[in-house]
């Protein structure tokens, strides 16, 4: 795994989140499918976060837990989008400063009280916790999305109402 092809993935995928954030609406923040779930502006900013805390963490050997950890309920959808920048700019600086080399180091992360949670490369905390785990709730948001009727975009491949295969007319 190399720096370079992560950056290239990162890049790509951020374009995607990036449609999957601007169409969520702004006066549906605090909305919930489910009285358990997180509201649709935490998801969207979690969605928004994710890469560049985790990338930062990968720049430590060792991260501690402090409290709880839930994403911030936003109060725009500026502010989501703005979260996604300056995350995408974040995970950059912190990959450029690890380098290919820092990638194969060991990772863990500790409770408050020093115990041990989690111990991986790297590398395999970027794409797993960083990258893979920012996949999976954009598409939990593409659900809530669907759920309040707003037109879901194409992700990797078409939507119900974004198809960008489509003959144009």
């Amino acid at each position: 795994m190399s720096t370079a092809a992560i950056l290239q993935e990162l890049e790509q995928e951020s374009t995607t989140t990036r449609r999957v954030l601007e169409r969520v609406p702004a006066d549906k923040l605090g909305w919930k499918p489910h009285p358990k779930s997180m509201s649709l502006g935490q998801l969207a900013m979690h969605v928004a976060s994710v890469p560049g805390f985790i990338c930062e963490w990968a720049t430590a050997d060792v991260r501690q837990l402090a409290g709880n950890f839930g994403p911030p309920q936003p109060a725009s959808r500026d502010e989501i989008l703005a979260a996604h920048a300056a995350s995408l700019e974040k995970s950059k600086a912190a990959l450029a400063s690890s380098g290919d080399v820092g990638l194969d180091r060991m990772w863990q992360l500790n409770t408050h009280d020093g115990q041990s949670v989690m111990a991986m490369p790297k590398g395999a905390l970027i794409r797993s916790v960083g990258m893979n785990h920012v996949y999976h709730h954009r598409g939990q948001l593409s659900v809530y999305l669907r759920l309040l009727d707003v037109p879901v975009p194409s992700i990797y491949g078409p939507s119900a109402d974004d198809n960008p295969f489509a003959a144009r007319t």
